[in-house]
């Protein structure tokens, strides 16, 4: 019972840093672009395509997180 007890903390662990950290990213991301194009307008395509492809990646980290956790989860 102890075994399965911690192999469940270990998901909600996974599961709760994998979500956590992409959001703060994401977050930081927008704001940080944001801020650019409200310093230079002219480059807000530029700067609108890097903070599309970084938040693709940050969000990739979460899909990462979701599929470790659902390893554990069902993969004895």
């Amino acid at each position: 019972m102890e075994a399965e007890t911690a192999r469940l903390f270990a998901i909600a662990g996974i599961m709760a840093l994998g979500t956590i950290a992409p959001a703060v990213a994401i977050g930081w991301i927008g704001s940080k672009g944001a801020d650019a194009i409200g310093r230079n307008p002219e480059a807000a395509p530029k700067v609108q395509t890097a903070m599309i492809l970084a938040i693709a990646f940050a969000e990739a980290i979460a899909i990462y997180a979701l599929v470790t956790a659902l390893i554990l989860k069902f993969v004895e």
